[in-house]
């Protein structure tokens, strides 16, 4: 193609491959892949620069469905592979596919590990809050008391909350949204724009195993109730009309749920939303009755595919170009006749 043509113009179809997509009737993963596939046109994106990097469980299928690169690969290891991928390829551009079971699992220390280096690519982590692929056991972000095949009298342990894992593993990027939301492309612009891991926890109802789990905030009716969408630099309030809101206890520092116009609460007393700040983000990832919405935490630090490019460079200036075949035989070396 010629560096003056004009560059192709794609839509949605552009990135949806001709398989049959074959997830459970009424499964939040459709809304989702239909998400990603209206939003990475209006990012600029093309099908031959992007790749899909998914581990094992059904949001892993996800690869197939995208008309782009992709790797289906093992339980918990997409994070691997697409650490690998970025560092051999920078210009290509990475989205990794995981979910709860996978990512928070056996995929827990892979997880933590891209977060921490800070490679450029996206993490999109589907949480139904159950292990769907394998026939419904409880899964890390399972409720305690839930009732499954592999906990019959109620699971005991005491859940992960995704968004912390992500900010305890010093994540530059957090952002969460459920999967039949209207501005989930939103938060996958966000993430796209970001320099470095962008961890998307993507609420996403399993209609088989774990129905209605997020209804709460859901729901047409009921959700704007318990929905608090985040705005940088904007007053944190919520509910049908913005009754609701957040402010600062001042003796627990803790960040309560209240009424404006209630018990002396004004306007002035609304925290203002700072996605820059790592404590309140922290704050909001597990709030009473309402669940935070939108980028959680946003801040640039240095980018683990840069930074090792960059190490190389100063590796060939210093010591020459590498040699591979010389480096195996320095040192000592036996000849076998």
């Amino acid at each position: 193609m010629s560096p003056n043509a004009p560059k192709k113009e794609y839509d949605r179809k552009d990135f949806a491959s001709d398989q049959e997509v074959r997830w459970c009737p009424g499964c939040g993963d459709y809304a989702i892949l239909a998400a990603v596939q209206r939003t990475l046109p209006s990012l600029g994106s093309s099908p031959e620069n992007t790749v899909f990097i998914s581990g094992i469980g059904c949001s892993s299928r996800f690869p197939y469905y995208m008309n782009t690169y992709g790797f289906h690969t093992i339980h918990g290891r997409a994070p691997a592979i697409a650490s690998g991928l970025k560092l051999a390829n920078p210009a290509l551009d990475v989205w990794v596919i995981t979910g709860d079971g996978d990512g928070l699992s056996i995929g827990g220390n892979h997880l933590l590990h891209v977060l921490r280096r800070n490679v450029d690519l996206q993490i999109m982590l589907f949480n139904n809050q159950i292990y769907g692929l394998t026939k419904g056991q409880y899964s890390p972000t399972s409720q305690v008391g839930k009732v499954t095949p592999s906990s019959p009298l109620g699971s005991i342990d005491q859940p992960v909350v995704p968004a912390r894992f992500a900010l305890g593993a010093r994540a530059t990027f957090v952002a969460r949204a459920y999967d039949t939301s209207k501005k989930l492309p939103d938060a996958l612009t966000a993430a796209k724009q970001h320099k470095g891991a962008a961890f998307i926890e993507i609420l996403q109802n399993c209609p088989v195993f774990n129905d209605g789990v997020f209804d709460m905030i859901t729901d047409r009716k009921t959700g704007p109730a318990h929905q608090l969408w985040l705005e940088h630099g904007k007053p944190m309030r919520f509910g049908p009309n913005g009754e609701k809101g957040l402010r600062l206890d001042p003796q627990t520092l803790r960040l309560d749920v209240v009424t404006i116009g209630e018990d002396g609460v004004t306007d002035d007393d609304i925290v203002v939303h700072d996605e820059t700040n790592a404590s309140l983000a922290w704050m909001l990832t597990d709030l009473p009755g309402v669940v935070a919405l939108g980028v959680l935490y946003r801040q640039p630090g240095p980018v683990y595919n840069e930074s090792a490019v960059a190490q190389r460079k100063m590796a060939e200036k210093r010591f020459g170009e590498a040699d591979l075949n010389a480096l195996l035989r320095q040192g000592h070396t036996w000849t076998v006749s």
